[in-house]
């Protein structure tokens, strides 16, 4: 068992503060220019940019160029014209995958009967068409959402993918449950067996199907790729979901399948409540002894 260092610990306790305290407006287009020299180097720290983005949100209208150093389709060492010709580069490159693609797809067709078929299984995924929905309203152009929701998969680890990150996000889970509430987490491995792992929507369409509005669903995806305040965070918010029916599983002895029904039922969440009640489940977690597993997942 490891404790979190002094370090890790102020930081979580000031990314819960916000919770206390009056949020400030979101960062709109002149503190966002502001952030930035004349030839568009970055005139402040990233770790400044992501912590005044966990706290307080991005604007609308910052949001599609805010994102673009999130996920990494900018650098954020990249002055502006080095940015236009990283934007060229990415458009003729999915260009050239498109055209590729139109090419083999005939020679696909005819060696292989099953194709279309193989085809659709590989690109289907539950929650991706919906994700990739919020991304085509973000951006412009076509070539900005295909690189935008690449590299987003990226920087959230593969998360919301269900043979890679999904599964590990519900294990991860509930361990966490058991290591901060055993009473709970007893629950759910007798009575309530197999509710969490029932959970995997959650993840698959992170979390979009649980807000009232997109711009709730993007607030928590922009914290999600700032990386603040620990890595995994979406693995907190589950967490912190299935605290808001706590009270009502143990008082009414819920099954698996009334627990599922029960977190079903949380819809129009608001973005920033979620966020600062999960932010203040990492500010408790830091303050116990950790166990590894949960050390590398987090940090």
């Amino acid at each position: 068992m490891t404790t979190l260092s002094p370090e890790n610990s102020l930081s979580a306790r000031q990314s819960a503060s916000f919770i206390l305290v009056k949020r400030k407006p979101p960062i709109d287009k002149t503190e966002w220019d502001s952030f930035f020299d004349e030839n568009g180097h970055l005139a402040k720290s990233r770790d400044f940019i992501c912590v005044n983005i966990l706290e307080r949100g991005l604007h609308p209208f910052v949001r599609t160029e805010a994102w673009k150093f999130l996920t990494g389709y900018f650098s954020w060492q990249s002055s502006q014209d080095e940015r236009l010709t990283v934007d060229s580069v990415r458009r003729k490159n999915y260009k050239a995958l498109c055209q590729m693609y139109e090419k083999i797809q005939p020679l696909l067709e005819n060696l292989h009967r099953n194709f279309i078929e193989t085809r659709n299984n590989i690109e289907y995924q539950q929650g991706f068409h919906e994700m990739v929905m919020l991304f085509q309203l973000m951006v412009e152009h076509d070539h900005e959402t295909f690189w935008l929701f690449q590299f987003f998969l990226q920087k959230t680890e593969h998360s919301c993918v269900i043979n890679i990150g999904v599964g590990k996000n519900l294990d991860m889970l509930s361990t966490l449950i058991t290591f901060l509430d055993p009473m709970f987490a007893e629950h759910l491995k007798g009575k309530g067996a197999g509710a969490v792992q029932s959970l995997f929507p959650w993840f698959c369409f992170c979390f979009q199907r649980a807000f009232k509005s997109f711009d709730d669903v993007w607030r928590l995806w922009e914290v999600l790729l700032t990386g603040k305040p620990c890595r995994n965070f979406q693995v907190l918010v589950a967490y912190s979901m299935l605290q808001m029916v706590r009270e009502q599983v143990l008082q009414e002895s819920m099954g698996g399948d009334d627990i599922l029904l029960a977190c079903n039922n949380l819809i129009d969440l608001d973005a920033d409540e979620l966020i600062s009640a999960a932010c203040v489940v990492y500010a408790e977690l830091i303050q116990k002894d950790v166990p590894q597993t949960l050390k590398d997942f987090f940090l």
